[in-house]
């Protein structure tokens, strides 16, 4: 499993499967932010599988499905209150991971400074340097 640490309370990665939760659960997260659309994978990797075997792992689990397309700022807004803004630790996947990436430094904008936020996701191995242009015209 690939969980990359983008701060000490929030982490993403790629797709996980339902017998993962335990190992998560393991690694000390506390709650599951799939932001994965259940149009992209089969039912057994879908939302509803995955909260099921989130629960009966004690763990919270929480859906934002998303799309390049769909990240404007009201759902990148929700997506910060049901994730990086909540007490306990974030594991939050989609395909790669990077669009979970994406989303937290969205999320991140005007609260930290741009290299803050590219480094934190540089750290986890993502590299969001394009985004830097963005990123610094919100810098606080």
């Amino acid at each position: 499993m690939d969980i990359r640490q983008i701060t000490p309370r929030y982490f993403v990665g790629p797709q996980i499967s339902p017998d993962q939760m335990a190992a998560l659960k393991q690694a000390g997260i506390t709650r599951v932010l799939c932001n994965r659309p259940d149009q992209e994978v089969p039912q057994s990797l879908g939302s509803a599988t995955m909260k099921a075997a989130a629960e009966a792992e004690g763990l919270e689990f929480a859906l934002q499905p998303l799309t390049h397309q769909t990240m404007t700022e009201e759902v990148i807004a929700h997506n910060q209150s049901i994730g990086a803004a909540k007490d306990g630790i974030t594991f939050a996947y989609c395909a790669s991971g990077t669009r979970s990436a994406i989303a937290w430094a969205l999320g991140q904008a005007g609260l930290q400074s741009a290299d803050e936020i590219l480094t934190a996701v540089s750290a986890g191995g993502y590299d969001l340097e394009n985004m830097r242009p963005f990123l610094e015209e919100r810098a606080p």
